[in-house]
């Protein structure tokens, strides 16, 4: 499988998935208690949903631009600055949808073989605090960008859930239903 393959209908399906449960956000809470779920965390030392929001943008982002050798735009900074600072200014759940729209809209542009160039070829990926990490574009994709993006998309499912936003396994899966054999369905 190529990485374009695996990655950009990866992130396609999840992102649009993390925007169905801000859509149930929004349809299960007043809207006073939906705006404040962008500033709800797991644990006091973790970032709020608004930032996991943005932070699995990010991941997709991320990957697309260091895959194809392409130096980030001005735009990802932006995101990211959005999602550091998002426990101070979480934004709102239409400017979520929007940064998943925007993701969405650039993976929707990839070419089939876009990220496929050189799997072997060196990535330094430098993070914040001063760490490198040397791999090869096959295992960053492999061993960083689709892990760190789940992390982002599944605190974010967590978050939800603990705040009693009704989600339950058919909602983190419903690309599955797509193979679903015919007459297999449980009844209820």
């Amino acid at each position: 499988m190529s990485l374009t393959q695996l990655l950009v209908p990866t992130y396609t399906q999840m992102l649009k998935t993390l925007s169905d449960w801000l859509e149930k956000v929004v349809a299960q809470l007043p809207s006073a208690e939906a705006e404040a779920l962008l500033s709800a965390r797991l644990a006091p030392d973790m970032f709020p949903l608004a930032t996991q929001v943005r932070f699995a943008c990010v991941q997709a982002h991320e990957a697309l631009y260091r895959l194809r050798g392409e130096a980030f735009p001005a735009s990802l900074a932006e995101l990211l600055d959005e999602g550091r600072n998002a426990g101070d200014r979480p934004g709102s759940l239409a400017s979520a949808q929007t940064r998943i729209e925007e993701t969405l809209a650039l993976l929707d542009g990839v070419g089939p073989a876009a990220l496929d160039g050189e799997p072997e070829r060196m990535i330094a990926h430098a993070l914040p605090n001063g760490m490198i990490f040397d791999l090869t574009a096959e295992q960053y994709a492999r061993d960083w960008a689709l892990p760190q993006f789940y992390f982002h998309l599944m605190i974010a499912y967590a978050i939800l859930r603990n705040h009693k936003v009704e989600l339950g396994k058919a909602d983190y899966i419903p690309h599955m239903f797509a193979y679903l054999r015919p007459d297999t369905l449980p009844a209820e």
